[in-house]
């Protein structure tokens, strides 16, 4: 139903409704608060030191406005709150001026200071409340008012509703789960903490077990369909060819290669993650994935989420295999036509035993000889139907992803419960520990010093920045144009410093990345478009501003663009705050360690937020806080797959809509 069909939603509350992406009554009733205010009215006489309460009281004065700035302005009165006058204090509230009249009821919350009599508010309330309130907190958008919202909100449930319930009847019966319609009520207009927590629990579980309805689906159906393609490979040539490399696998390496050799010579089709840290050496045991498909006669393509990427796996990978007589193809966007028909026509004769590309692959001219493999590296870049697109150019292709973003391995298995998954967690041999650092920035000179002796050793370096530039010169924050500018000057311009980020063209990405590479560029200032894949082995420092702005995964993934030879490496990390999990990153390298610590500080968000088609964006759950029902939700949803796959769907229409969600699987 059409939120316009909502009263009280106009031209400009449709407007603010579709900033927030809720377009219909359902989107509106599950737009759920992030957090909740318990608001208990106490007397001033026991309001403690130094903590927020909420008290009541009658206007006594009329208020007075000053302005202490530009955009700071104080307001001031006093209130009679149980005989007792106080002077209040209100910042950046003059608006309300207007509703604060001589002898009017209001409460207060904010901090009370008992020596100077006085009361700092953070809000003022202009509804009555008797004792204890539960006030919801939405995000919103700036037009649109909290309380606004909840009116709207409120009218939704005045009208006719048929709400999707998730949750078939009978676990309904045996967790004695409220119905839709009140526990989504209660979670908007909870009457108390005990009603709010049964509603939460409900919803929660809901969530998660569609999540878990999803993954398991698609295993199931992966199963029923799941006719391998039958190979035969002498083991002994692919212990060749990996005795042949100029470096030993590391133990975790060769599980993940036994493990892919397995998958392939096996009767079912490999649906494998191969999840692993930074620098730990993905690529390489994705090269002995292909040559085991190439040993089996079949054709092999690798998918990767940018240009720079490609053609660095490009490069990789024919050098990997320039021993040997497989040819190696690359396909990206900017290629030209005459270039790319050459690639199709190879292709399909068969000429081409690897093809590696961005999502140019799945383009319509692409077509297959015989291919055998799929791999998509950081494959949560990546939609389900980019994916299963390529993998659908293959008759019976075996599949196998790539994710350099570290998850405890205990997520990890249930998360991606849909796919048999390899951890990779040791790194290559030789490789040291890159010693990180947070400096402020009024300390930059002990950094630029570090960085004028590792130009002078040879070594090159990577410089982070938030923005590409700020046009309007309001953010405090650093930006790409600003800082090259800065180091030109600290270098007296006898340093190459150039810039790379995402809005230049192809062309000129591809030639600032070839002179880096190369070396003649010794500072490289970027965004983080650098942050997955690129591998320059002389880059020795990485040094990160407003580092505060980046969640740890990203740091870690930016952290590991240096430290990928023996060589001693550095990180500096750039911030005025003082932010704790900046201090993950001086302790450790390890990126399975920084992801438990960035669920314990950031919850799931940063780590999940990217799962394929909004899989991990859930509206109330947290996997972290919420593991144990996942871990029910899994056992439950596996069991209703097993039990009422075929018999009782028409039972449950409402899991015929998700169904059609995962269009792949048809």
């Amino acid at each position: 139903m059409d939120v316009n069909l909502v009263k009280g939603v106009g031209s400009k509350a449709f407007e603010y409704l579709s900033k927030l992406n809720l377009y219909t009554v359902e989107d509106l009733i599950l737009y759920y608060p992030y957090r909740y205010n318990f608001i208990k009215v106490i007397p001033l006489i026991e309001a403690p030191e130094d903590e927020i309460v909420t008290i009541k009281g009658i206007i006594d004065t009329e208020p007075r406005v000053s302005y202490i700035k530009r955009n700071l302005n104080r307001m001031t009165f006093r209130l009679n709150t149980d005989g007792y006058l106080i002077n209040v204090t209100i910042f950046n509230r003059s608006f309300y001026r207007m509703h604060l009249k001589l002898g009017r009821l209001i409460t207060l919350i904010g901090r009370y200071d008992r020596k100077k009599n006085t009361f700092t508010a953070n809000d003022i309330k202009f509804d009555l409340i008797k004792d204890y309130k539960i006030e919801p907190v939405y995000h919103l958008v700036k037009g649109l008012t909290s309380k606004g919202l909840s009116k709207l909100i409120s009218e939704c449930f005045r009208m006719r509703l048929d709400l999707d319930d998730y949750i078939p009847d009978y676990l309904v019966d045996k967790y004695k789960f409220m119905n839709k319609k009140d526990s989504a009520y209660a979670i908007h207009f909870p009457a108390n903490t005990s009603i709010l927590k049964k509603a939460r629990l409900r919803e929660i579980y809901e969530e998660l077990f569609i999540f878990m309805f999803k993954m398991n689906y698609l295993k199931h159906k992966y199963d029923l369909n799941n006719q391998g393609l039958g190979r035969k490979v002498d083991r002994h040539k692919v212990d060749e060819f990996i005795n042949a490399l100029p470096f030993a696998l590391t133990p975790d390496q060769l599980n993940a290669v036994n493990d892919i050799y397995d998958d392939l010579l096996s009767p079912k089709r490999m649906n494998r993650l191969i999840l692993g840290d930074v620098g730990s050496g993905k690529t390489c045991v994705a090269s002995i994935g292909m040559y085991i498909n190439y040993l089996s006669g079949y054709q092999s393509s690798m998918m990767a989420p940018t240009e720079i990427l490609a053609r660095q796996h490009y490069a990789s990978i024919t050098d990997t295999f320039k021993n040997t007589d497989i040819k190696v193809g690359l396909l990206v966007g900017s290629m030209k036509k005459s270039e790319k028909n050459k690639i199709y026509q190879e292709l399909e004769e068969g000429k081409i035993d690897i093809l590696i590309g961005t999502h140019a692959l799945i383009s319509e001219g692409v077509k297959f000889n015989n291919l055998g493999l799929v791999i998509t590296d950081e494959q949560h870049r990546f939609g389900v139907n980019q994916r299963s697109n390529l993998q659908n150019k293959g008759i019976m292709s075996d599949v196998l992803y790539l994710s350099a973003t570290p998850i405890p391995r205990t997520y990890a298995l249930t998360i991606y419960g849909d796919m048999d998954t390899s951890i990779i967690k040791t790194k290559p041999n030789g490789r040291k520990d890159i010693i990180t650092k947070v400096v402020k920035e009024k300390d930059l000179k002990d950094v630029l010093y570090h960085m004028v002796e590792e130009i002078k050793n040879g070594h090159q370096i990577y410089v982070v920045a938030p923005l590409i530039e700020d046009e309007n010169g309001e953010s405090n924050l650093n930006d790409v144009v600003k800082l090259k500018e800065k180091f030109d000057m600290a270098f007296h311009n006898n340093i190459r410093v150039e810039i790379l980020h995402g809005k230049m063209k192809n062309a000129d990405k591809d030639a600032i990345m070839a002179e880096y590479k190369n070396g003649n560029i010794k500072v490289l200032i970027s965004t983080t478009v650098i942050e997955v894949g690129v591998d320059v082995k002389n880059s020795t420092m990485m040094v990160i501003f407003n580092a505060e702005r980046f969640g740890l995964s990203t740091l870690h993934q930016l952290r590991g663009r240096v430290g990928r030879n023996d060589v001693q490496s550095y990180c500096y990390l750039i911030s005025n705050m003082d932010v704790p999990r900046l201090k993950v990153m001086e302790e450790s390298n390890d990126g399975f360690y920084i992801s438990e610590k960035d669920f314990e500080l950031r919850g799931e968000g940063d780590l999940f937020g990217t799962r394929q088609s909004g899989d991990m964006v859930f509206k109330i759950a947290n996997i972290r806080r919420d593991f144990k029902i996942l871990l029910q939700c899994k056992k439950d949803a596996t069991e209703f797959i097993t039990n009422n796959l075929v018999d009782n769907f028409n039972k449950y229409p409402e899991f015929h809509k998700i169904i059609k969600e995962l269009e792949f699987i048809d």
